[in-house]
């Protein structure tokens, strides 16, 4: 049974759907597809990225490009772009009765900066003020897949994406995989401290899709949802 949710489920009109895993998962093209069939079938949609926040983005660059984080400040930052966008581009629209869709929420913070090495209750805590998603997708695809996914797609994996600011290892790759374990880790104790919805990220993109809009069209049959 999981566990006591430490933030609250909205009553706003609208629905928040995310979507979460390591990199390489595939999650991205599955939300986009989402979202093309959202506003296709004339629903109001609208989208939110993980670290896109113009209040902290100057900032963010400059201290990536000078390798300044510490795994505290690092996740203080993207707490604080978490925070902006919540207020700016989350609320508003679900208070509005439409759909948000959500390119990794809170649960990338409680993977990421965990496997960093952050206490686990310290970081919910900074993000106990996030609404709870109507649905909280979690794409799984096995470690040597997903890696084989980034590192062939990539000419070069970057400093903080590959982990190497830990000093597990000076290879980008060897960091990156030893990073992206401890990740997948951290993801797989969440469903059920959260109910995150598994999803076989194995799978066709088509048939991860069907499955998606399935689970979503439960939740979109009250017609005040729709856009006139």
């Amino acid at each position: 049974m999981p566990a006591m949710i430490p933030y609250g489920r909205h009553r706003f009109p609208g629905k928040l759907f995310v979507v979460e895993g390591t990199d390489g998962s595939g999650k991205s093209t599955q939300l986009m597809l989402l979202y093309q069939w959202l506003k296709a079938e004339g629903y109001p949609v609208f989208f939110s990225e993980w670290n896109s926040s113009p209040l902290v983005k100057d900032t963010t660059k400059r201290a990536k490009k000078r390798h300044l984080f510490t795994p505290a400040t690092f996740s203080l930052l993207h707490a604080t772009d978490f925070a902006d966008r919540t207020e700016r581009d989350i609320i508003p629209p679900l208070k509005a009765g439409a759909i948000v869709l959500a390119d990794r929420y809170i649960y990338t913070a409680f993977a990421r900066d965990v496997a960093r090495g952050c206490d686990p209750a310290w970081v919910r805590d900074v993000y106990k003020f996030a609404v709870k998603p109507t649905i909280a997708f979690f794409f799984r695809a096995p470690l040597d897949i997903a890696i084989d996914r980034i590192v062939s797609g990539r000419p070069q994996l970057k400093y903080y994406e590959a982990g190497l600011d830990m000093g597990w290892s000076e290879n980008p790759e060897e960091s990156f995989t030893l990073f992206q374990g401890k990740i997948l880790g951290e993801y797989d104790r969440m469903v059920s401290e959260f109910g995150l919805t598994l999803i076989d990220a194995t799978r066709s993109i088509e048939q991860q899709q069907r499955e998606v809009r399935q689970l979503i069209k439960s939740h979109l049959e009250n017609r005040r949802f729709r856009s006139h």
